[in-house]
C-alpha cells in the first residue's frame, strides 16, 4: 500500500490535485481520505461555543483516529471515517464514510504534514503551494456557497485563526514535502509527475518509495 499525503493552505487546490490523480489512476485503485472529516467532535457544546473554536490549529483534528484508520487499511481491514458538517460545526450523528484497503491511499488536508506521527505514515509527501490572494478568494466563495457563511464571519476567521495558523504551522510544514506543486490544480506538469510516480508503484516498481 502506497500512502500519499497532500497538504497546503486553505484554498490551495489540495482536493483538486488529489481528484486529478484519482481520475488518472482510476477510482477503483485509490482510497481518498479527507482530513476535514477528522475534526474533533464538539457536539456537546452549544452552536455558539462550537463556532468560537480555532479550527485551523493542528490540535483541532483527531489525528489519532486518522492514524488508527490508516493502520486498519494497512492491515487489510475497512475503516469508517466520521463525516463533518461545517454548517453546524459538528460531526454527523448518522453518517460515516467507508474506507476500503487499496493499492493507493491519498490523505488530503491542511495539516497532513504538520504532525510528525502522521508524516511517518506517508510514503510520498506533497505540498500544494498557491498564492495567498488566490487562496483567500477561493475560500470566500466556498464558505459562502457551500457553508452558508457571511463575508464578515469569513473576514474575522481569516484574520484571527486562518492566516496566523497558516504562518505558524502550514507554511513551515512545506519543508517536509517530497514534492511541491505550485498553483495546485492548474499545474498539469506537477499532477502528471505525481501520477507517474504512483503508476510506477502500481506497476511493481517500489524502489523509489523505500519499500
Amino acid at each position: 500500500m502506497l500512502i500519499i499525503g497532500i497538504a497546503g493552505g486553505t484554498g490551495s487546490g489540495k482536493t483538486t490535485v488529489a481528484r486529478s490523480v484519482i481520475d488518472r489512476l482510476g477510482t477503483d485503485k485509490v482510497t481518498f481520505i479527507s482530513q476535514d472529516n477528522y475534526y474533533k467532535d464538539h457536539s456537546y457544546l452549544s452552536f455558539e461555543e462550537r463556532g468560537s473554536i480555532n479550527y485551523d490549529h493542528p490540535l483541532a483534528f483527531d489525528t489519532e483516529l486518522l492514524i488508527e484508520h490508516l493502520d486498519c487499511l494497512k492491515a487489510g481491514q475497512a475503516a469508517y471515517a466520521p463525516v463533518y458538517d461545517f454548517t453546524v460545526h459538528a460531526r454527523s450523528a448518522n453518517k460515516t464514510v467507508e474506507l476500503l484497503p487499496n493499492n493507493i491511499v491519498i490523505v488530503e488536508g491542511l495539516h497532513v504534514l504538520s504532525d510528525e506521527k502522521l508524516r511517518e505514515q506517508l510514503n510520498i509527501k506533497v505540498f500544494v503551494d498557491t498564492d495567498p490572494d488566490v487562496r483567500i478568494l477561493r475560500r470566500v466563495l466556498r464558505d459562502i456557497e457551500e457553508r452558508g457563511r457571511t463575508i464578515r464571519s469569513i473576514h474575522t476567521q481569516y484574520l484571527t485563526t486562518v492566516k496566523p495558523m497558516h504562518e505558524a504551522f502550514i507554511e513551515p510544514s512545506k519543508k517536509y514535502a517530497d514534492l511541491i506543486i505550485p498553483e495546485g490544480g492548474q499545474n498539469e506538469v506537477g499532477i502528471q509527475l505525481l501520477s507517474v510516480l504512483t503508476e510506477k508503484y502500481l506497476s511493481g516498481d517500489h524502489q523509489w518509495t523505500g519499500k
